[in-house]
């Protein structure tokens, strides 16, 4: 029944994303007009919960149109086999990890919080069955 939500969850992320927009934009330009600086750059590795290439890129690209982050790299993690050996799989069954470098931030554990918010909101709109757990 989860589909039947679908969308007016894209509707809400969209509306969420937009103001998400607004903040960080007001954020850097108060940074640029002022003579303080409340930038602390860092590079964080973040292993997304994307189960495709699309997902993957998608949050990449919403990241990097963010002002004041920016998608540096991503990798797709092995998955494992049946015996339990370490595969690369084209399917995005391993996984994803994006590396990201995020102007404002209280540390990594905090810019990881700010990018799983963002996946969450964005695999719950995106995907008709929601987001994972």
């Amino acid at each position: 029944m989860k589909w039947l939500t679908w969308p007016l969850r894209l509707l809400g992320f969209l509306l969420w994303y937009a103001w998400e927009l607004i903040l960080s934009n007001i954020a850097v330009t108060h940074d640029v007009f002022t003579r303080h600086h409340r930038s602390s750059p860092i590079v964080v590795r973040y292993r997304t919960r994307c189960r495709s290439e699309f997902e993957t890129v998608l949050l990449s690209v919403l990241i990097s149109l963010t002002p004041g982050t920016l998608t540096l790299a991503t990798a797709a993690r092995p998955g494992e086999g049946a015996d339990g050996a370490v595969v690369d799989r084209d399917d995005g069954t391993g996984g994803y990890d994006i590396f990201v470098h995020a102007m404002y931030s209280d540390g990594p554990r905090d810019a990881r919080s700010s990018l799983q918010e963002m996946e969450t909101h964005m695999l719950n709109g995106i995907r008709p069955g929601g987001a994972p757990r």
